[in-house]
């Protein structure tokens, strides 16, 4: 985020809603709690929706289906659909579907990126191979489309399609930034907007469109879901950083591993001196990694210039900024659990360490 736009957002600090949000913040359950029937109707959606006749699909599906996650899209349906009415079935239905949309990303991701750990467990790339992974992605796009396409809507059908677009995209010029020492704050946020961002922003506008939400709301919560879903990436960022193995599930430094200048190392490079710059270029830029994947030559110079220059907190402050976005565009909706439970979501995306 820009310094001129990070001026716009006020300094307070984001709203902590009423309810049981404990002692050290929101968590998942404290959001999540409202819909929780609602959850489980979804994960019985998922488990239905996967079976196929195909022994391999069944098992790296269920495999990756069965790590959890924070099942944050499908729970943006939700409450996106609680806040504009929409009917419950139709809901869960296309819940499942931004799932298997995220789930087939992640397939491709893991592929791509090399990746052996993710959510604490092997990969399912590292575990079956990279072309199983794959052909199983492409199977849980297909099944996607197809329940997309039951619910009717060519409005519902068209919000998909423009995501899963939208997100290749975002996927391609991430591959293009990869060892990439160049990319500036502007170019990494339009990846993050494209391959992070449009599925947070698209479950929520399905939820408004499933409950014949008024233009106004919907884009209210669709400019929600964009603002949530950058918040959560630049965490992610700062967590690679600053993170512990046992609570992210993944390895601290894979980012800089792979070849990617996310928001601490641009801001590093642009603050930092002569000689902190040229560390953070070289260990984007070569690839001298080893099994672990981690950049070892490089790791422990890196982190003390990230420390130095204060890298962490800007990204850190740029979330926030991101989430007093998101708090803001829905401030106008009527009061809520549901609403509530999305402005809860706002303080966990950047006081969250997994």
């Amino acid at each position: 985020m820009n310094t001129a736009l990070m001026n716009t957002i006020s300094p307070a600090p984001l709203v902590k809603p009423s309810g049981n949000v404990g002692v050290n913040g929101p968590t998942l359950d404290t959001f999540q709690g409202v819909i929780a029937a609602d959850m489980q109707a979804i994960d019985s959606v998922i488990r239905t929706r996967l079976a196929s006749e195909v022994i391999l699909i069944n098992q790296i599906a269920q495999y990756i289906i069965g790590a959890g996650g924070k099942r944050l899209r499908p729970a943006l349906v939700v409450l996106a659909g609680c806040v504009a009415g929409a009917p419950k079935a139709h809901v869960h239905e296309m819940a499942a579907v931004v799932e298997f949309i995220h789930t087939a990303t992640l397939l491709h991701d893991d592929v791509v990126d090399k990746s052996d750990l993710r959510r604490g467990r092997d990969t399912a790339n590292s575990i079956f191979g990279n072309a199983a992974s794959v052909l199983v992605g492409d199977f849980l796009y297909s099944r996607a489309f197809q329940m997309m396409v039951e619910v009717g809507s060519v409005r519902v059908m068209g919000v998909i399609a423009e995501a899963t677009n939208i997100i290749s995209e975002g996927e391609v010029l991430q591959l293009m930034n990869v060892r990439d020492a160049d990319i500036d704050e502007d170019n990494y946020l339009r990846v993050v907007r494209y391959k992070t961002a449009k599925l947070f922003e698209a479950a929520c506008r399905l939820g408004a469109i499933l409950g014949n939400a008024s233009p106004a709301d919907e884009a209210a919560l669709a400019t929600y879901g964009m603002h949530i879903g950058t918040a959560f990436q630049l965490i992610d960022d700062v967590l690679d950083y600053s993170g512990d193995v046992n609570e992210t599930g993944k390895n601290v430094g894979d980012d800089l591993a792979e070849g990617k200048p996310t928001l601490p190392l641009i801001f590093a490079m642009r603050e930092g001196t002569d000689v902190q710059r040229e560390v953070i270029r070289r260990a984007i830029m070569e690839s001298d990694v080893d099994e672990d994947g981690a950049a070892e030559a490089h790791m422990e110079a890196v982190m003390a210039a990230i420390q130095a220059t204060g890298a962490v907190d800007y990204a850190r402050d740029a979330a926030k900024a991101e989430a007093r976005l998101a708090e803001n565009a829905i401030s106008h909706l009527p009061d809520s659990v549901y609403r509530d439970a999305l402005l809860q979501l706002c303080v966990f995306a950047v006081e969250r360490k997994y």
